[in-house]
């Protein structure tokens, strides 16, 4: 099993960072009062106990944070991660790699005692994607990645005559499960809607997200053109979101979103505003990885004991 043996940070850059056994990830930033937070995409670091045990198997007196690095770990492959892998620890955190290895402008003192560090090579860096509470002895995990496609269904928008701000709020909150490979904007017409949900689901995109056009105003045809769309119902999902917003705002009732199966692609239908969204994702994401190891073979036995 992966997981985390030291939690490191350092007041400035340039020096070795101390185990503090446990810390906070923050979004889009990196370990709290760390020196190297909010550095661009090398937010936080990472470097395998086994990298470092070849630094004394050369005789160096050296340990967990001695390289610079966030987080030391045991059990996992660092180096061999492709770009892009989501990398979730314990309960709470997912961290997106953005590099594997650096340049190092200027020498340590590590390598003038062995004339070489493994931190340029073996170590890694990644962005936080969603942060929360880290501590030694977490569990660390490879997340599936999955690519998802957003349609936001808008005369005006469509028509550039009003910004879209639902769409890239979609895209914002699945960056834990993957990548939005395809965001557009279509005018609220039943056809086009369809069709726009065809294409992108020929495109083996896993999960497709429609904004906009689930009320009760005669444009409102998404869930019409969903229909014509998929193949199988998956009524869950719309009843705990209207369910759950409910109680946020009783106009959550009028909402007439559906989700479905089309081949292997999910598609759920959201509602326009940007809140609206993210109240509605905040009830899925428990259930959305799960949702898509199954849909997409990737999962394992689900049964319960």
């Amino acid at each position: 099993m992966a997981e985390i043996i030291a939690v490191c940070t350092s007041p400035e850059k340039g020096q070795r960072k101390t185990n503090i056994g446990e810390s906070v990830m923050i979004k889009g930033q990196g370990l709290k009062k760390d020196a190297h937070a909010g550095f661009a995409h090398r937010q936080v670091s990472l470097l395998a106990e086994e990298s470092i045990a070849k630094m004394i198997a050369v005789g160096l007196d050296v340990g967990p944070g001695d390289f610079a690095e966030n987080l030391t770990t045991r059990g996992i492959d660092l180096v061999n991660l492709p770009i892009g892998t989501r990398l979730k620890i314990g309960g709470e955190p997912v961290l997106r790699v953005t590099q594997i290895g650096k340049e190092c402008h200027n020498r340590c003192a590590i390598y003038y005692q062995a004339g070489d560090c493994v931190m340029p090579k073996e170590g890694i860096f990644a962005e936080v994607l969603t942060g929360g509470n880290i501590k030694v002895g977490d569990r660390l995990s490879v997340r599936h990645s999955y690519k998802f496609g957003v349609i936001t269904a808008s005369d005006k928008g469509s028509h550039g005559e009003r910004e879209d701000l639902s769409g890239p709020a979609v895209t914002d909150l699945l960056l834990p499960f993957g990548d939005v490979i395809d965001n557009i904007i279509v005018p609220d017409d039943k056809d086009l809607l369809a069709n726009a949900m065809r294409d992108m689901a020929g495109q083996d995109i896993d999960a497709i997200f429609t904004t906009g056009g689930t009320g009760l105003s005669p444009r409102d045809v998404t869930p019409e053109a969903t229909l014509e769309v998929i193949d199988r119902l998956v009524p869950g999902i719309p009843e705990a979101i209207r369910r759950e917003t409910a109680a946020v705002t009783a106009k959550a009732m009028l909402s007439r979103g559906l989700a479905g199966i089309t081949g292997n692609t999910l598609i759920i239908n959201l509602p326009g505003s940007p809140k609206a969204v993210s109240e509605c994702l905040a009830v899925i994401n428990p259930v959305l990885e799960h949702a898509l190891e199954t849909l997409t073979g990737r999962g394992g036995e689900c049964a319960r004991k």
